[in-house]
């Protein structure tokens, strides 16, 4: 792809505008520092998959940026069309510029250090060079596809987004996790005939927020929401699925199943977009793909570029170990590598200033 037109310059280019990307520009913006802040879609783009009034996992006070507290009238968990709004008024209130509608296509070396920039808006190709280069890019570029017959159908998907589809209907669940226990529970209650399909043998207690798993074992165990355990699915087709049996281990046992169904949600993970780690010639490891990073500075083993947020998981999080909460010090790390000084405010306002172990995060 060639630009179209002239090569604009920054100091530095956040590539990603979700709430830590929204973070890393506050702070920048609050220390003087030039930068351009792209995504392909709008801020926050993830959450705005999510079905109406779901709400995040996590308390307030873990997921506010920039020590800007979350208000709600509840004073209990925010919904992702709140948290949409508020990332929204921290633009706002921040006067920040974000070239949503503006994906990253291309990254490479340019002559003479930094980082050329390719660019793909509606309006045709840009480019851009940058000093340093921050990827805050997030871990749902696209759903982990089971890669099985009939995955593509009409009435199958990776997404839950609804639950009025799904009223008098027969759905299969695919997965344990929380997003698929609390969709069985919600479908269940809409007026769903629900099942579930999990290839484990029971769910798993760090897996499962400790406010959902008591409620949905009750429904499976008054056979009010199916289950099938050790079970993982084979083929979809219009009327039914097609479950193997699995052993403990995770094997097909050689045994199947049909499971009728007049919907599948299929959730079952999401996936980042490694592509721009790729073409900078970071360092992918292990079957995650992680990017090689210095804990200390979060900057890759490509001098001047660095990662930030739930993109330093990798492409998969097959145990879910980075999260918004523990990513506010990705912000405070890289702008002190870049500046020199820790950002005044970062996370949840001051009074509220903690720091947490993952298993703190998985007890909430």
């Amino acid at each position: 792809m060639q630009p179209t037109n002239a090569i604009l310059t920054t100091n530095i280019a956040i590539v990603g505008a979700g709430p830590i990307g929204i973070e890393l520009a506050v702070s920048l913006k609050r220390l003087g520092v030039d930068y351009l802040h792209f995504d392909a879609q709008q801020i926050g783009y993830t959450m705005s998959w999510w079905p109406r009034d779901t709400t995040f996992f996590s308390t307030t006070e873990r997921i506010e940026i920039a020590g800007v507290p979350i208000q709600n009238t509840t004073q209990g968990r925010t919904t992702g069309e709140e948290y949409l709004a508020y990332l929204r008024s921290i633009v706002e209130q921040f006067d920040l510029r974000v070239n949503t509608y503006e994906p990253v296509v291309g990254i490479q070396r340019a002559e003479g250090g930094g980082f050329l920039l390719l660019t793909q808006p509606q309006t045709g190709p840009r480019s851009y060079l940058a000093r340093r280069v921050v990827l805050a890019s997030g871990d749902m570029h696209r759903p982990h596809h089971l890669h099985i017959p009939g995955e593509d159908l009409p009435h199958v998907s990776h997404y839950f987004q609804d639950v009025h589809r799904y009223f008098r209907q027969r759905l299969l669940i695919v997965g344990g996790r929380n997003s698929a226990a609390e969709a069985a529970l919600r479908c269940w209650r809409a007026g769903a005939q629900v099942t579930l399909s999990y290839r484990r043998a029971k769910f798993d207690e760090r897996r499962v927020k400790h406010w959902i798993l008591p409620d949905l074992q009750a429904q499976i165990d008054n056979g009010l929401i199916g289950f099938h355990p050790l079970t993982a699915p084979l083929e979809i087709t219009p009327e039914h699925v097609v479950l193997a049996r699995l052993d403990e281990q995770g094997r097909p046992t050689g045994e199947t199943l049909r499971q009728p169904a007049d919907f599948v949600l299929l959730l079952t993970g999401f996936e980042a977009d490694m592509t721009l780690f790729e073409q900078a010639g970071v360092t992918l490891e292990g079957p995650s793909r992680t990017p090689r990073y210095d804990p200390a500075t979060m900057e890759t083993d490509v001098a001047g570029l660095y990662v930030a947020g739930t993109a330093a998981a990798g492409q998969r999080q097959e145990k879910y170990t980075v999260f918004i909460e523990n990513s506010h010090v990705h912000v405070g790390r890289i702008v002190q590598a870049l500046t020199g000084r820790w950002p005044a405010r970062l996370g949840t306002i001051a009074s509220r200033q903690y720091e947490l172990a993952l298993k703190d995060f998985e007890a909430n």
